[in-house]
């Protein structure tokens, strides 16, 4: 089983091969807004891992999805640091806390 990180330029090619088939890489290009050559790389990425394949034909270049098995796993996100005070605050003495009272 293949780990494709969601959200990556991966995860939404192979998205779209299992919702449509065949593809060009010009309806490819057209359908996610991205440059040539960035689809050229995860293309390249993609065939290297053994996912797809490029079938080059003399007009156009169709991709071809070989894999079926793929896990979609998300990003490991950091939780906010909180901040943990500690003592007492600053600039407060006994006298201020005591004249917090109300006098009628």
């Amino acid at each position: 089983m293949i780990e494709i990180t969601v959200g990556t330029y991966e995860e939404q090619i192979i998205r779209i091969l299992q919702e449509k088939y065949p593809i060009t890489i010009e309806d490819l290009e057209k359908s996610l807004h991205l440059s040539r050559k960035t689809i050229d790389k995860t293309l390249y990425k993609l065939q290297i891992m053994g996912v797809i394949q490029l079938d080059p034909l003399p007009d156009k270049t169709y991709i071809r999805l070989l894999r079926n098995d793929f896990k979609f796993v998300q990003k490991k996100r950091q939780y906010k640091f909180i901040k943990h005070h500690r003592g007492k605050r600053i600039g407060i003495t006994e006298n201020e806390e005591d004249d917090n009272y109300m006098y009628y």
